[in-house]
């Protein structure tokens, strides 16, 4: 059994929780990506404010049915999990309800999947009334499938990284207030967005520069840079979750640019719904500044992510400069000139990296960091240009101002 049972949450007061991972090897991800995916699950556990404690990895050719993983490791993970301080187990893919009760049984500990624990952050990053429903209500989709087995677990544990937000009283488990509620927050939500699309309309036709890009790879920081403002800007996933939108003057030539929520692997639908305002200032810019954490190991899979996500929302067809931040980070194995083996991804210089994607990419691509201020003058000016072009054609009469 994990320690302290009674925990009704994680707090500066409360000692943090401690909570083992899970992730499966098949035939899509081998051992070193599995273990990378992992690496980014920890990086969430702490972001709610979790100890990632021990990591568990299985080779299956699918998940099991019933539990999600083998009879032999969850026994394992049982043992770990009752000699050791650990409060709950974190799965890096979703869990149907069956499995996430039936593991829950097996454990006797809070079991989350990655979409939970999403779903935990953005309930604590949340901060104004327009977010807060936005995650409620991805809360409640993701909770009412799962209140069957659900109930007893919270009535023996209130709150706790997971349990943040809905679900916390009795009367919430019964499924035709959940979908009432639902209702409510939906019509609420379309409310808020057609107020959002009046206050977009109100802008004007400035041109409008929208960064986007997976979490954590500095948007809200080069936001500062650019607008000279003062946006929230931390070293932990999803610091950002409402639109941040500014007017930036550069030179003669005023925009708009907005900094909005990171993107991420399996981002749960719930939420892709549920931000569609957010999402709809992608979709309505007029420019992407697709913002990249060079430094970062699986910094392409990430841009793909990125790609398939602005695909989704049907926003990919539209001028795009692509940002490689972070460069000061970036690190590199050189070889030996004896060592006639070829080349892997830790082998290549950053200036080879540069070299490569300028010749393969057909967008403005750019070198910065935006902690060292290093190339902003150059992101500036390719930024001015691009905007230029547009605002000309938008109004062919401007031609005075430049």
């Amino acid at each position: 059994m994990g320690r302290n049972d009674n925990m009704t949450g994680f707090d500066t007061l409360k000692q943090p929780e401690r909570a083992i991972l899970v992730g499966i090897v098949n035939e899509d991800h081998d051992f070193e990506k599995v273990s990378e995916f992992l690496e980014e699950l920890a990086f969430l556990a702490k972001t709610a404010g979790a100890i990632p404690d021990k990591r568990f990895i299985q080779k299956l050719n699918k998940p099991v049915s019933s539990t999600f993983i083998g009879k032999g490791k969850l026994e394992e993970i049982r043992n770990y999990v009752q000699h050791h301080e650990i409060d709950f187990a974190i799965f890096d893919d979703e869990l149907s309800p069956s499995q996430l009760r039936n593991i829950e049984n097996e454990l006797r500990v809070r079991v989350l999947d990655r979409t939970n624990l999403i779903l935990d952050i953005f309930a604590s990053r949340a901060k104004t009334a327009y977010a807060k429903t936005q995650v409620e209500l991805a809360q409640y989709e993701y909770l009412l499938p799962r209140l069957s087995g659900m109930w007893t677990h919270l009535e023996r544990q209130r709150g706790g990284i997971g349990l943040r937000g809905p679900g916390e009283t009795e009367i919430e488990t019964d499924r035709r207030i959940i979908r009432d509620k639902i209702a409510h927050l939906k019509k609420h939500l379309e409310k808020i967005d057609r107020q959002m699309i009046t206050q977009r309309k109100h802008r004007g036709k400035l041109v409008r520069v929208s960064l986007v890009g997976y979490t954590n790879v500095g948007k809200s920081t080069i936001m500062n840079l650019l607008s000279k403002s003062d946006v929230f800007a931390e070293n932990k996933l999803f610091a950002t979750l409402d639109t941040t939108v500014r007017k930036i003057v550069l030179g003669n030539l005023p925009f708009l640019i907005s900094d909005t929520v990171g993107f991420i692997r399996k981002l749960p639908h719930h939420l892709v719904k549920s931000f569609k305002s957010t999402l709809d200032e992608v979709r309505e810019a007029d420019i992407l500044m697709h913002i990249v954490d060079i430094s970062h190991a699986g910094f392409e899979e990430q841009i793909n992510i990125v790609n398939h996500t602005l695909h989704e929302i049907r926003a990919i067809n539209k001028p795009i400069i692509m940002v490689f931040n972070k460069i000061d980070a970036y690190q590199y194995e050189q070889k030996e000139e004896d060592d006639l083996t070829p080349k892997t991804k830790k082998n290549i210089s950053l200036e080879e990296l540069k070299n490569s994607w300028i010749a393969k990419n057909n967008s403005p691509c750019l070198f910065i960091s935006a902690l060292k201020k290093t190339n902003i003058e150059e992101l500036r000016k390719v930024l001015y240009d691009i905007v230029k072009q547009i605002h000309i054609t938008r109004y062919p009469y401007d031609d005075f101002l430049f």
